[in-house]
């Protein structure tokens, strides 16, 4: 007997449900009832972008402020399984998803139910997971999967194409040279593997072995050097979205992040992690496996 699955997520770029649904293809061949909701914000953000209002919602969403949702319907009152797709900004979760998550409809129908998330991201996701692991534990929902796409170029070249497809609204190559921006279209059909891996437990309804068999097929995989680099990175994005929510004319404050955002990218990053290959990462080993091992799982 198919299972009742609901699909929540937003999008802008239309990118995450392209994500969803390849993920969500193998569910709906084997005869699930699987229903999507996309839910807008009822101010929607501009896409392209641009430079003003894409840095004023640091603050906002660093200290997980929501905003208004257009009206939306969830058709059952409990599911078998939820699926949340979300993206991470500036190393939070969405505000959309944050709104989405504080949704009284939503939480109602998360508690004690297996929940699996799925994030396509330029490449850091590690922040705004775990903070989803928090809100999915105080609404009582029970996490059981886990899966994070994301741009695998180098990050100071995915840090140029996402901002040249955001600010312009174009998926495509810059300037012919470099590569297209955002989660490659071959990673984004491969969730249809993991949807099939999915599949497996959904069936008997015990997921235990679900994200060792994820992380066996890569659908979430910690890199180091952006661990690394998140992890200051959070605390420090913290500091600021404090100190200009408290201010009345955001706008200087906001110029002044952007500005220490591209000096600590392209400048201060690379020293500090080479710093950290040559004196601490060596002696690190034991420390840096059960970090990765906490933030590709679902505990």
């Amino acid at each position: 007997m198919g299972k009742k699955i609901l699909v929540i997520y937003y999008t802008q770029s239309g990118q995450l449900e392209d994500i969803l649904n390849n993920f969500t293809a193998p569910l709906i061949e084997a005869g699930n009832s699987v229903e999507k909701v996309r839910v807008h914000v009822a101010n929607d953000y501009p896409f392209p972008w641009n430079g003003k209002a894409f840095f004023s919602v640091m603050p906002d969403c660093v200290l997980s402020a929501p905003t208004e949702l257009k009206p939306f319907q969830l058709k059952e009152n409990k599911y078998d399984l939820v699926i949340l797709g979300y993206q991470a900004w500036f190393l939070s979760p969405g505000i959309p998803t944050n709104s989405i998550l504080q949704d009284p409809a939503v939480k109602a129908v998360l508690k004690d139910t297996p929940v699996v998330t799925i994030t396509g991201a330029r490449n850091m996701w590690i922040s705004a997971m775990q903070r989803i692991k928090k809100i999915l534990k105080d609404s009582e929902a029970k996490l059981v999967g886990s899966i994070a796409l994301f741009d695998k170029h180098h990050n100071l070249i995915s840090f140029i194409t996402i901002f040249y497809w955001m600010f312009k609204g174009k998926k495509g190559r810059w300037l012919g040279i470099f590569p297209k921006p955002g989660v490659a279209d071959t990673d984004i059909a491969n969730t249809a593997l993991y949807g099939a891996t999915l599949q497996k437990y959904l069936q008997s309804g015990i997921y235990d072995g679900l994200q060792d068999e994820l992380i066996q097929q890569k659908a979430i995989e910690v890199k180091y050097n952006l661990m690394f680099i998140e992890s200051k990175a959070s605390k420090i994005f913290a500091i600021w979205a404090n100190i200009i929510v408290k201010k009345k004319k955001r706008g200087p404050w906001l110029v002044a992040f952007k500005y220490y955002l591209l000096i600590a990218l392209f400048i201060a990053a690379p020293i500090i992690l080479t710093v950290d290959a040559i004196f601490f990462k060596p002696f690190l080993s034991a420390r840096i496996k059960k970090q990765k091992q906490l933030y590709s799982g679902v505990n």
